[in-house]
């Protein structure tokens, strides 16, 4: 699934930085989270989104604000009862280099861990980043086929550059031959993704 962050989303705030809050979304952030995704998605680095598609998502989002302004957007999406996906990360265009990213990223992971989530994996292209907070690449082959099921309506599904990286959160009931520690059979409902050629 595109990503709009990219690396300056991640700066670590420096001095005089600005006191950030994050909170779950609610009905009237719509708008701004709509103007905000489909603003990349018009540059072709998110997909975009209609008012239906988040009235349904709703309670998935979180959002980072500054006072009244809403100056990024994440959400943890549920595959299953163990495992959830960050997606729709997006920060505000004059917020980069002011550590929304990293809030955002920071709080659903406390959600995913409150809801008592084995791991938590997302597709990014700054795993520089993700591994700084306890993520790890992984193989986007190993991944289960639903997480996929955006990834078709993606203008990149036939050679898709990001990479998937995910968080452990509960290493005592981790299986890690699902995720890509042995190669699964090919009956076990997973997809090997096309990926990029080299020229």
């Amino acid at each position: 699934m595109i990503s709009s962050l990219r690396a300056d989303a991640f700066v670590e705030p420096g001095a005089g930085a600005v006191e950030l809050h994050s909170r779950k979304a609610v009905m009237r952030d719509i708008g701004p989270i709509l103007e905000l995704i489909n603003g990349y998605a018009g540059k072709g680095v998110m997909l975009p989104r209609t008012e239906f598609e988040m009235s349904e998502a709703i309670r998935d989002f979180t959002v980072v604000t500054l006072g009244d302004r809403l100056l990024g957007c994440g959400a943890l999406h549920f595959y299953s009862p163990t495992t959830g996906e960050i997606r729709s990360l997006a920060v505000a265009q004059e917020a980069k280099t002011h550590g929304v990213g990293r809030h955002l990223v920071e709080s659903l992971v406390a959600e995913a861990q409150q809801y008592e989530l084995d791991a938590a994996f997302a597709f990014t292209y700054v795993t520089e980043f993700f591994e700084k907070v306890g993520f790890r690449v992984i193989e986007r082959g190993a991944l289960p086929l639903k997480a996929w099921k955006d990834c078709v309506r993606c203008p990149k599904f036939q050679a898709c550059d990001e990479i998937a990286v995910v968080r452990v959160l509960r290493p005592e009931r981790w299986n890690a031959q699902i995720w890509g520690q042995q190669a699964p059979s090919p009956d076990e409902q997973f997809i090997q993704i096309p990926t990029p050629r080299s020229l």
